[in-house]
């Protein structure tokens, strides 16, 4: 018997077992593709589905996650001053990432996956795959020790108030992961400011920076066992932060001193590779990159928006090069596309195709005031010195207005010429 045979064979029955059987759904329409494709008279003859195309959104994060999880041990590890080195005991950064980023991981998908099966269940269709990419992408734009019962009421909320109450996938307006980093900030604004929350491992104790792995300690430390026997480095005793540690990342460092007050802690190759303080999967510009580019190559994100993001961010930060009134405004304009999250917002939250202009002209208007209003949160905003989560929401609630007057200009034109 074939495998999907044999899956088929395990297909609850729906009028008996509704919950069942739409869980069975989500999980069976995951696995494989439709087996059929349109014949005809029609301009769509693929069988790749919404699944699928989410799919490879996912696996052009993959890197950012990779990454993501080895600098969060890095950090922590430049913090307490071992193993600074990039490729010193690797191993223990990438178990310290794991450690950190899997519950994180494991908490997204619990909660929002729940509630939309519960949905799916009680409007009685099939599991919406809109989740697919909004459980990938949580994980990655927050701080590495967010307390996990603050992401499930984020998550919660994000997916209740920002997707079914619109009627599901495809109808909202908002993009969802940054509905739930919104919640955060704003419900929660400790949990995801200033300079110790970026860096894992670490707690404030009586003014002091000290090291707290909280629950997770007896994991890294059952594996000391195995490294100890094959005599590589263990964690051991929990390190101390090196004097004069801050964690601060590159945006709250130009914020206060401008430029010069970046490098005096971070080179641009440290910048531009990633291993800074910062959200897990913002970091590393150029793994960022290479995700934007397959996602151009595979035609699911939209080259127009993130070419006018870039237009939008280049000419703002010259105006405010050449106004200059304060430090943070005197950053050269270039240096912006290393700090921050610029291009993962770029990359994976503009080019959202439910949440974004639809049509072409709308998607150059959409792209270039996101660089534009991002860069103006970034720079005069004196509570929040990075502008990408509130211009891109700011822009979701405008992208169908912009398309309504791109199309009625189209129409416009096509009736002058009758």
């Amino acid at each position: 018997m074939a495998l999907i045979d044999k899956i088929k064979s395990l297909e609850p029955d729906k009028k008996k077992h509704p919950f069942l059987h739409t869980v069975y759904d989500g999980f069976f329409t995951f696995l494989y593709q439709p087996a059929t494709v349109t014949r005809g008279g029609v301009h769509i003859r693929d069988g790749i589905d919404l699944k699928r195309t989410m799919a490879m959104v996912v696996v052009a994060m993959q890197l950012c996650y990779l990454f993501g999880t080895y600098n969060i041990g890095q950090q922590y590890f430049m913090a307490i001053g071992k193993h600074a080195g990039y490729f010193e005991a690797i191993h223990l950064k990438i178990l310290f990432g794991l450690v950190k980023i899997l519950p994180i991981w494991i908490v997204t998908h619990l909660v929002g996956l729940g509630v939309e099966f519960y949905f799916a269940y009680k409007k009685g269709h099939g599991i919406e795959e809109g989740f697919l990419v909004t459980g990938a992408l949580i994980p990655l734009i927050m701080p590495p020790d967010i307390p996990l019962w603050i992401l499930a009421i984020a998550v919660a909320f994000a997916v209740l108030f920002a997707k079914e109450a619109f009627g599901g996938t495809g109808m909202n307006i908002w993009n969802v992961a940054l509905v739930a980093r919104v919640f955060v900030f704003f419900a929660y604004p400790g949990t995801i400011s200033g300079d110790s929350v970026w860096v894992a491992g670490l707690t404030s104790s009586n003014g002091q920076v000290v090291t707290d792995f909280g629950g997770s300690g007896w994991v890294l430390h059952l594996f000391d066992k195995l490294w100890a026997s094959l005599g590589w480095s263990t964690f051991g005793a929990d390190g101390v932060p090196v004097d004069g540690f801050s964690g601060a990342t590159p945006l709250a460092l130009a914020a206060a001193g401008g430029w010069d007050a970046v490098t005096q802690h971070y080179t641009p190759s440290e910048m531009w590779w990633g291993v800074i303080p910062g959200s897990v999967g913002e970091t590393s510009k150029p793994l960022i990159i290479v995700g934007a580019l397959m996602l151009i190559f595979m035609r699911i994100a939209s080259w127009r928006i993130m070419v006018s993001m870039v237009f939008g961010l280049a000419i703002t930060a010259l105006i405010f090069n050449a106004w200059g009134f304060n430090p943070y405004m005197e950053v050269p304009w270039y240096y912006h596309f290393y700090m921050g999250s610029f291009l993962f917002a770029m990359a994976f939250m503009a080019t959202d195709p439910v949440t974004a202009s639809a049509t072409n002209t709308g998607k150059w208007i959409y792209g270039f005031f996101i660089g534009v209003i991002g860069m103006i949160v970034r720079i005069l905003n004196p509570a929040y010195p990075e502008g990408w989560m509130l211009a891109i929401l700011f822009m979701n609630s405008f992208a169908p207005l912009i398309d309504y007057f791109i199309v009625e200009s189209n129409m416009k034109k096509r009736l002058r010429r009758v």
